[in-house]
């Protein structure tokens, strides 16, 4: 009786490590395209930078 279950056990065992999934770590065939849909509002600001600067103008008055 306990060699068979010595037997048994031993076959489950193996059954059960046959089917572990495998993970393999391998490059991609094809290079990653990272798409980026940025809008650049850089003008805006310089226009109403450049339109503070002339309001707070030393020679305005304001102050």
């Amino acid at each position: 009786m306990p060699l068979a279950k010595l037997i048994t056990g031993l076959l489950l065992g193996a059954a059960v490590a046959a089917c572990t999934p495998t993970v393999q770590v391998a490059m991609p065939s094809e290079p990653i395209n990272i798409n980026l849909n940025v809008k650049i509002e850089h003008e805006i600001y310089i226009k109403v930078d450049k339109a503070l600067d002339n309001l707070f103008d030393e020679s305005s008055g304001l102050f």
